[in-house]
């Protein structure tokens, strides 16, 4: 019968699931933090050899147990002609050392995180950036959780680069569907999305849905993304982030 067929397809996609995360998190979750490495991955742009101003955003899977299903994610800056990137996160455990979670470091924007290698999500370039750069950093001081950290459904550094994205103009940032937090709105419950080409609903991170240009559409169920993107032929799931046949 139709009902037991649709059961067992149910169970065959969760076991390809779990197979899959444990895959992509079983190294993780058998790290040290103390010992994994935050080593340049070697794919940021040399500072030296590209004057003009640069903003990328980068994401890397989350260290331990959160890294089976989401990504941590921060923003890169550099002005023209200057040596070295500024880097633009948040941290949860500095909130347990009494700091702001909001770190701004001048460092590598490509460093590991704890051993995980960064993507690049998004670069921009040019004489407009230094511009954006300004935005970015006003966004930065604006953000209002910098005392607040929690991992699920949020805030946490997925909410602060969507954060940054959503009041940024020219940051068409498609966040993947492992950055978990991105749908946290820090305020009510209806945004434009981190690309701007559209818009979501969101009730604490937990519930919602997105229709955008970039984005396409995604249904958030307790912080798990599922979509489809026509614009990239893709389609989004929890843990694995983006199927496409198109090359990225």
């Amino acid at each position: 019968m139709r009902w037991i067929r649709n059961i067992i397809a149910g169970l065959v996609v969760v076991l390809l699931f779990s197979a899959i995360v444990a895959m992509v998190g079983g190294h993780a979750m058998g790290a040290d933090w103390r010992t994994a490495s935050r080593e340049s991955a070697g794919i940021a742009p040399d500072p030296l050899t590209n004057p003009e101003p640069i903003v990328q955003v980068y994401a890397a899977r989350a260290f331990s147990w959160r890294g089976l299903l989401g990504v941590h994610t921060w923003i890169a800056t550099k002005r023209r002609d200057a040596p070295g990137f500024m880097v633009y996160e948040v941290i949860g455990w500095r909130k347990f050392h009494d700091m702001p979670v909001v770190a701004v470091t001048e460092k590598e924007p490509d460093q590991r995180w704890f051993g995980a290698m960064p993507d690049i999500l998004l670069d921009v370039r040019g004489d407009h950036v230094e511009a954006i750069i300004d935005d970015i950093e006003q966004a930065v001081m604006a953000y209002p959780h910098a005392d607040e950290y929690t991992v699920w459904p949020g805030p946490n550094s997925n909410t602060f680069t969507a954060f940054v994205a959503r009041n940024v103009d020219g940051l068409v940032l498609d966040l993947p569907p492992t950055a978990i937090g991105k749908d946290y709105l820090p305020s009510g419950i209806v945004a434009g999305t981190p690309s701007g080409s559209g818009y979501q609903v969101s009730f604490m991170g937990l519930l919602g849905v997105m229709a955008a240009v970039e984005e396409g559409v995604e249904f958030n169920v307790l912080g798990l993304t599922f979509g489809l993107d026509p614009k990239d032929l893709a389609i989004k799931l929890p843990g694995i982030g983006r199927l496409s046949p198109l090359p990225d």
